[in-house]
């Protein structure tokens, strides 16, 4: 297996690289995405031979063909065994039918973190550990998060010598239970740094350090977050195994996702890439709503970030979503580059009628705002006695708004424990949800955190401080 870059041929024709690399690299040097130059196919008759499977060997037997020689057998199942071992269920996703309506809630959020993202990155930290360690070798990982992936990332490497993370957050635009599953890490490896702006903010400071050549370098950056195909490789697990149990490959299965950053949904379209019949996908948005008018309209355009009850998905600039443009320009990487430079500088990106049509045949997109989303709350804890967090319920409603075929199973991703938003939640079903005994303390926790304007060379100057600090010889005393 190997990889190229989105934007493969705007800067000549590098060499496709392999797993390992493109996992340390994250975002590729000439601002692109990695994927993989060819999809791994499955038939019809091997995704039959994985039913029956439990989560981890379906893990092993779907990643496989990504991660090539990179790990040997006996290792890369040994990662994945310690990573789904952290979970408080053996399923690590269950599949919860919502009565008799066709609708299913998979659960995603009873990692450590109690979000989707911990199903990923729980195998990321490990793989990235292991590669490190065997290479001798120590990476710098700066990330931006809108509220899950930091904590699920320094959950994956606290405290791990071969690694330092710098997590950037928006201040003030993150719940406060995300914020403290974040600051309440106090290992000597983790930075917490809240950035005066949005997340778009913060994810535009993290790739100006990337496309910094000489700063990358000098700390062997790397990224944890979705532009990491990494990340998106171990997400692709979780809409075979919920397919498998609803009677692929047989039986088609529709998947909705509420989504910021199109990194989910777009694991699923890689899932559906690679053999499984996904009838479609439903993406799922708040009031910060480009993806759906892009769905709509064919035409990407910005527009300020509104705060909402689901922050994880108060983004205007979705980075994954790349991956999929790469796909709708023919896999020209040079002509996307353009448009890509085009959209940084004007806010409005636009594909061409074709290239519309044939998305809209595999996705529909819907919006929900917060009036919406605290009804979609209480619709689903009065008709079927679940409890929803905000971003679940966004997809919950505007799933059954484009359902297109009653007769074929429709997949709602639960993306987060509803205790992470205990605000939005008591709003809509008047009970406040209780976090896991294990996190039962975390509101009483010293907190730890940087603040920082919005400024790429005040980041890259504490990196530069913090860095050098940790490296530095210590000092000894010499007695007389």
């Amino acid at each position: 297996m190997r990889y190229i870059s989105t934007r493969h041929g705007s800067q000549g024709n590098p060499q496709p690289l392999g797993f390992e690399d493109i996992m340390l690299a994250g975002l590729a040097r000439d601002g692109g995405l990695y994927l993989p130059s060819e999809w791994p196919q499955f038939s019809k008759a091997e995704i039959a031979g994985l039913k029956g499977l439990g989560y981890t060997e379906l893990a092993f037997r779907v990643m496989r063909p990504f991660v090539g020689e990179a790990f040997d057998e006996a290792t890369f199942r040994r990662l994945i065994g310690e990573a789904y071992a952290s979970f408080e269920t053996p399923e690590v996703a269950p599949l919860k039918p919502l009565g008799d309506s066709g609708l299913h809630l998979l659960e995603l959020f009873h990692g450590p973190t109690l979000a989707f993202k911990d199903v990923a990155l729980q195998l990321l930290g490990r793989m990235l550990d292991h590669t490190l360690t065997v290479r001798g070798q120590h990476a710098t990982i700066v990330g931006a998060t809108s509220g899950d992936t930091g904590s699920a990332a320094i959950e994956a490497v606290r405290d791990r010598k071969t690694i330092d993370i710098f997590m950037l957050f928006p201040k003030g635009r993150v719940s406060e239970v995300q914020r403290r599953q974040m600051t309440t890490v106090l290992a000597p490896n983790v930075h917490n740094i809240a950035v005066q702006g949005t997340f778009d903010d913060c994810q535009d400071l993290a790739k100006a350090c990337f496309n910094d050549l000489a700063f990358r370098d000098r700390h062997a950056l790397t990224a944890v977050n979705s532009i990491n195909f990494a990340r998106v490789m171990a997400q692709i697990v979780y809409y075979f195994w919920a397919a498998l149990k609803l009677g692929a490959p047989e039986r088609p299965v529709a998947f909705t996702v509420p989504s910021g950053n199109f990194g989910n949904v777009y694991a699923g379209y890689a899932a559906r890439q690679m053999g499984l019949p996904i009838s479609h996908f439903v993406v799922g948005a708040n009031s910060n709503d480009i993806l759906a008018r892009f769905f709509e309209s064919g035409t990407m355009t910005t527009s300020e970030v509104v705060p909402t009850f689901s922050p994880s998905m108060d983004i205007q600039i979705s980075s994954n979503f790349e991956r999929l443009l790469f796909d709708l320009y023919d896999r020209n990487g040079a002509t996307l580059a353009d448009a890509m430079t085009t959209f940084r500088s004007t806010g409005t990106l636009k594909v061409g009628a074709n290239a519309l049509a044939g998305v809209r045949q595999l996705f529909d997109a819907g919006r929900l705002d917060d009036a919406g989303t605290l009804a979609a709350i209480a619709d689903c804890r009065r008709r079927f006695g679940e409890t929803i967090d905000p971003h679940t319920a966004v997809g919950y409603a505007v799933a059954q708004q484009h359902r297109r075929d009653a007769s074929i199973p429709m997949v709602v991703l639960a993306t987060a424990h509803p205790a992470k938003f205990p605000d939005a939640v008591e709003k809509a079903t008047g009970e406040r949800p209780a976090l896991p005994a294990r996190l039962g303390d975390l509101l009483d926790r010293a907190e730890r955190v940087d603040g920082l304007r919005n400024d790429v060379e005040a980041l890259k100057a504490m990196i530069d401080e913090r860095r050098a600090a940790a490296t530095a010889p210590a000092r000894t005393k010499v007695r007389t």
